[in-house]
């Protein structure tokens, strides 16, 4: 059995808005250009093991949902998959399907806190290079950036940002 924790991330792309030093009362003005690219970064973490599972997806949603979990048992197919999620739309509709081998759980409502997932989101977020002009403004640049990323921490750094004391504990608590 092994237990995964779940969620997503939207990296897309925009121009940062840099503060600007005027006189008294003059409002500052600067060039802007908006973009409107996005992508979804679906990920599964076991933080006993640091292994993971990827797979980005256009929108989130329940199909990309049922998509991402079918991926997932595929590649993790020779063990139950306890996949521990938040209360998301996209997790809960109608439209997900849950292969066999995969059992999903729900966090309490409004506590992402407890998602050790978001602490990789930050990590990676915090490596972006937001004053690469073309991580700013070419999505496949982005997203082969965002991956090297994730690739560079490897399993033992993936652990180490994932497995909170009380999920410790819990795994220890099973065996």
């Amino acid at each position: 059995m092994r237990v995964f924790f779940q969620d997503e991330a939207r990296f897309g792309l925009h121009l940062p808005c840099r503060r600007r030093l005027t006189a008294r009362g003059v409002a500052p003005k600067q060039l802007a250009a908006p973009i409107y690219e996005s992508y979804w970064l679906y990920g599964a973490v076991e933080p006993a093991t640091g292994e993971s599972h990827f797979w980005e997806m256009g929108s989130l949603d329940g199909e990309g949902f049922s998509l991402f979990l079918a991926k997932l048992s595929i590649a993790f197919a020779d063990t139950l998959n306890v996949v521990v999620i938040d209360g998301a739309g996209a997790h809960t509709g109608g439209r997900v399907v849950v292969p066999p081998n995969v059992v999903l759980m729900r966090l309490p409502p409004y506590c992402p806190e407890l998602n050790p997932i978001e602490r990789l989101w930050q990590a990676v977020r915090s490596r972006i290079d937001v004053n690469d002009a073309l991580v700013r403004t070419d999505l496949v640049v982005l997203q082969a950036h965002v991956w090297s990323i994730i690739e560079s921490l490897g399993q033992a750094s993936l652990s180490s940002l994932t497995l909170y004391d009380y999920i410790a504990h819990a795994l220890n608590a099973l065996r």
